[in-house]
């Protein structure tokens, strides 16, 4: 099948306020069909446990994204070049009954995936890794994972329910999603309930950088250590806004003090190149606690340097 390779819509052909609301300005597509790459939106909220509003999350990243330019110029990464790249819409979850739109989102990737598609996604809250790995392991089997956060998401019950935002590390544990050995938790921090927060994590085998262990340092070394450990085979890369401090990232609905940096979560992504990346979000981005727009801002160049480490992608 010959590839059409989509260059977002230039700010010489077009102001960059102005013209199309896709990611990048990047043609809208109905079916991943012929894609390497799908932007997909994901705008739910209904399992946040604090502030509410990242159902608003992909609409402001792609309006940020208009800023973004289709050249890496530090990496010298040319996505656009090597691969068919498509902004393939939202899903329409169920507003009001989240395992309604658990089942949807599922539904949703499995067809995506279908098609050789990688999704990079764009949330909504955390509770959204669930189903994306669920799609993803029906195809390739357990996944190595890389996620930024400063939570561990391992919650056994939030208010008595198994699915929300702080469960779903435990859930793709217990129904054998990823191979434990190969899960790296960067970022964690702030105040807990008990020490099996981020301990429980630890037993079942995942390496866990605390924010601590991270702070007055480049990451670039950690990034080695961590190709090593996942080597070979399928990784999934999630990232919580929240995983940065709320001084870059304030739109967010649970900020945690003593977060990375821009320029360490740069490192993080960057470091992925190499990685048989299968896939990727950036979540938890909730723009009406960000006036300025920043956090969407950052968020929409994150998902652009995700786009750069996908196997395939050429340099210039």
């Amino acid at each position: 099948m010959n590839k059409t390779y989509h260059q977002p819509l230039g700010g010489n052909a077009m102001p960059r306020f102005a013209g199309p609301t896709t990611m990048m300005r990047l043609p809208a597509a109905r079916s991943a069909e012929g894609l390497d790459v799908g932007f997909v939106g994901v705008p739910l909220d209904i399992g946040t446990s604090n502030r509410p509003g990242a159902r608003y999350g992909p609409r402001q990243i792609r309006a940020e994204s208009s800023l973004l330019r289709p050249y890496n110029m530090a990496t010298r990464a040319a996505p656009f070049d090597s691969l068919s790249v498509s902004d393939l819409g939202d899903v329409a979850i169920n507003t009001f009954n989240l395992q309604r739109s658990i089942e949807i989102i599922e539904s949703a990737y499995d067809e995506i995936v279908s098609h050789g598609c990688i999704p990079l996604s764009l949330g909504g809250d955390h509770t959204i890794v669930l189903p994306i790995l669920r799609a993803l392991h029906r195809v390739h089997g357990p996944l190595g994972v890389v996620h930024v956060d400063a939570h561990a998401d391992v919650n056994d019950t939030m208010f008595g329910e198994k699915i929300a935002h702080g469960t779903p590390f435990r859930r793709i544990v217990e129904e054998g999603l990823v191979d434990t050995r190969r899960v790296v938790q960067i970022g964690l921090r702030g105040t807990g309930y008990t020490a099996e927060d981020f301990d429980w994590p630890r037993e079942q085998g995942f390496r866990v950088v605390p924010a601590e262990d991270c702070w007055h340092r480049s990451l670039t070394p950690l990034m080695q250590e961590v190709r090593g450990q996942l080597g070979a085979g399928p990784v999934y890369l999630s990232f919580d806004i929240d995983g940065l401090d709320p001084a870059f990232a304030p739109g967010t609905g649970t900020p945690e003090i003593g977060g990375l940096s821009v320029v360490q979560g740069l490192e993080i992504v960057r470091g992925c190149a190499g990685l048989e990346l299968v896939g990727a979000d950036l979540v938890e981005v909730a723009p009406a606690y960000d006036a300025s727009g920043n956090t969407a801002l950052v968020g929409a160049n994150l998902l652009f340097e995700m786009l750069c480490v996908l196997p395939g992608v050429e340099r210039r």
